[in-house]
């Protein structure tokens, strides 16, 4: 029988181990024939020593997550934390099919839909750093595709794809993405639009014309983008289960189906897989987990304190950030976009994220680089309001008075959901 470690906290017991699952909590032990650190490298186990201070009360956290995922919109989620660069928390609630029985665990894959963003960023600073991309480049150097109005494809940098400051109207042409279009035809399009203002000047959230960022990895790699990131840094980093194709999802031994926020199953959609660096990304919660523990510096060797500089810097303000995140303002101000990344002040501190929405997949993942400490989330429905667990859980580290921001205890409260415009792939939650 392999041995299980367990560590109890407040009466919550969480077992874990990468060969199996018991129940939806994984079970995290080394991983055979690595080349990489295994997660078990990773994880914080055993009695708790003086230095490894633990600031989230995880019996509590449980006890929220059971009753977020009982509420009437959701199916399925999983959750991870992680606390002084250690993952110290992985668990799965919900099924992966409404009404099926196949219970969510750690190792169930969904999508990550526009946190895949932040991928596409560290990509493009990590070829930067190698000399095979230049980030302050014209955009035409590296893509055929993308054509702005006026030709400003040659004055638009790189920089300005991956920070959304082409001066495109947001989410441009979106629908006939999702019309069954071909991306490559639909950026060569954008030429038609009328420009907003000059690139490099004002910001508004796209994904198709975001999407060129992978024609530029692609050509620095000499390889597809969806071969290139596993090569560059899934693989280097130990995400064993993370893909950019929708192969990669389906063909997971445990993978959620997308669901409305009525639970109704949604067929499945090629539409985001086809613009990659936008929205093509699937894992597990544990290798989100590692992924944010990158993230903050935990794996210099493969994202360097150089690289992370580079994508998290905060490059413009995006004021209309404060519109969607109105329900958290009395903590929540300065919001700006860098590299596929947002950053925030919060209650002093500053925060780095992002959230995305495909119809019927929500995730987030939201962390404190200065404390190592976040949260990731992936969950099957389309609903908002598993959205509020990033700030509980900031809270939480940051030991400030408890708020509802995930609205369990509001009294008639509906089921949440996104209008049909917020239901569309990007950052559903973006305003």
């Amino acid at each position: 029988m392999e041995r299980q470690l367990q560590f109890g906290l407040g009466g919550f017991a969480l077992v874990v181990a990468l060969l199996a699952v018991t129940g939806n909590v994984l079970r995290l032990g080394a991983e055979k024939n690595s080349e990489t650190p295994p997660a078990a490298a990773y994880l914080s186990l055993g009695k708790i020593s003086p230095t490894d201070r633990r600031d989230v009360d995880y019996a509590r956290l449980d006890q929220r997550l059971q009753r977020m995922a009982a509420q009437p919109s959701m199916v399925g989620m999983a959750v991870g934390v992680v606390e002084n660069g250690r993952i110290t928390f992985l668990s799965g609630y919900g099924e992966t099919i409404a009404g099926s029985g196949d219970k969510v665990t750690p190792l169930t894959v969904f999508r990550w839909a526009s946190v895949s963003k932040g991928v596409a960023g560290t990509m493009a600073a990590k070829l930067a750093e190698l000399g095979k991309l230049d980030l302050n480049a014209p955009i035409a150097h590296y893509s055929s595709t993308l054509k702005l109005p006026g030709g400003r494809e040659y004055t638009a940098t790189l920089g300005d794809v991956l920070s959304h400051r082409l001066g495109l109207y947001r989410n441009a042409y979106d629908d006939k993405l999702e019309a069954g279009e071909n991306p490559r035809l639909i950026r060569q399009n954008l030429a038609t639009l009328a420009q907003l203002c000059a690139p490099g000047t004002c910001w508004s959230y796209q994904n198709i014309a975001f999407d060129a960022s992978s024609e530029a990895v692609a050509k620095a790699m000499g390889e597809p983008y969806q071969q290139a990131v596993p090569d560059l840094l899934f693989k280097p980093l130990g995400m064993t289960s993370a893909s950019v194709t929708r192969a990669g999802l389906e063909s997971a031994s445990s993978w959620a189906r997308p669901h409305a926020a009525g639970r109704r199953e949604l067929p499945m959609s090629d539409a985001y897989y086809r613009v990659p660096a936008a929205g093509g990304v699937n894992s597990n919660i544990k290798d989100m987990a590692l992924w944010m523990i990158a993230q903050m510096g935990g794996m210099p060797t493969v994202l360097s304190p150089k690289v992370l500089a580079t994508i998290h810097a905060p490059l413009v303000a995006t004021p209309g950030e404060r519109r969607r995140l109105r329900k958290f303002l009395e903590r929540v101000d300065n919001p700006f976009y860098g590299y596929g990344w947002r950053s925030y002040d919060y209650a002093g501190h500053r925060i780095i994220g992002h959230r995305g929405g495909i119809n019927g997949y929500r995730a987030l993942i939201l962390f404190d680089p200065a404390l190592k400490s976040g949260v990731v989330a992936l969950w099957n429905s389309s609903t908002s309001q598993p959205a509020g667990l990033e700030f509980e859980v900031m809270d939480m580290l940051y030991k400030l008075e408890f708020r509802d921001w995930m609205e369990l205890d509001k009294k008639g409260a509906a089921p949440v959901a996104e209008t049909p415009e917020e239901a569309r792939s990007g950052d559903s939650l973006r305003r």
